[in-house]
């Protein structure tokens, strides 16, 4: 038989031109996008809508809202000022969020695990996050003084009480069938929390952290607007009593920029401490 009736050889595979960007490497896009890119571009359309506001329109007057010129200068004028402030406000913060995650856990996991106390205090914990904590800030003056004991006791009434009923909810709604799976295989109560119970709160602990994060930044102003001696908070009542919005406004800025870096920290936390939670959820 000639070679002409033979089908033609394949020719060989060489590599591929353009590389195919796999799973992983479309994912890190899409982070980098949603990390970087858009806040950014969110920054942009606030400071433009601002300067238009302050600026172009002068819709609003510069003695409510200065122009983000202002505010600039007012910053570059004694940064080290309003970094030293903004120290003490961090301070304050991370210290009195820290206190009331202690304190809101433990009595969450009193509350999950008697029926008896959850009936008793849960009504009055209701009734002291109702109530309004600046009136509070006179009452802890005459109390506590002057200082950091103040701001730090106000930090902890505005921020407790969302980590309280986070923790009681996540360790009273575990999953029946990693309950049951606990009990068929003759778990102790104590293996039980610790492998079971625990665990599957942690998600709903963490919301609650979440929650209260920037409820924390906003007791350390509030208690610095009435009791402080530093701090972003006393800044602005400073600037604010001598009309010198522009100040006011670069302290309150850096109060949330502050908030913003407390709260990333808090969600970098719960990636590395829960890491199965982005793999078992549909937003993994």
């Amino acid at each position: 038989m000639s070679d002409l009736s033979k089908p033609p050889p394949a020719p060989a595979a060489g590599p591929d031109p353009v590389p195919r960007a796999g799973p992983g490497r479309q994912r890190r896009s899409g982070i980098g996008v949603g990390v970087v890119l858009l806040p950014s571009a969110g920054l942009l359309v606030a400071l433009g809508v601002w300067w238009l506001l302050t600026s172009a329109l002068e819709v609003i007057h510069p003695a409510v809202l200065p122009p983000p010129g202002a505010v600039l200068s007012a910053f570059t004028a004694a940064p080290g000022r309003f970094l030293e402030h903004t120290g003490d406000t961090t301070v304050e913060t991370v210290v009195g969020f820290v206190l009331s995650s202690a304190c809101g856990v433990l009595i969450g996991l009193s509350l999950a695990g008697s029926r008896v106390l959850e009936r008793m205090f849960t009504p009055l914990l209701v009734a002291v996050n109702a109530v309004p904590k600046i009136a509070l800030g006179p009452l802890l003056v005459g109390a506590l003084g002057w200082g950091q004991k103040p701001v730090l006791t106000m930090v902890f009434l505005l921020c407790f009480f969302p980590i309280v009923l986070s923790t009681a909810t996540g360790l009273t709604s575990t999953p029946a069938d990693l309950a049951e799976l606990a009990r068929s295989l003759d778990a102790s109560r104590w293996q039980a929390f610790r492998k079971v119970r625990l665990p599957a709160a942690l998600p709903q602990i963490f919301v609650g952290l979440k929650v209260a994060m920037p409820l924390a930044a906003i007791g350390a102003v509030i208690g610095e607007f009435q009791a402080g001696e530093s701090g972003l908070g006393f800044l602005i009542v400073q600037a604010g009593g001598v009309g010198d919005t522009a100040t006011a406004w670069a302290a309150i800025i850096l109060i949330g920029l502050m908030s913003i870096l407390l709260y990333f920290a808090l969600v970098l936390l719960e990636r590395i401490a829960l890491p199965w939670v982005r793999e078992t959820t549909s937003r993994g």
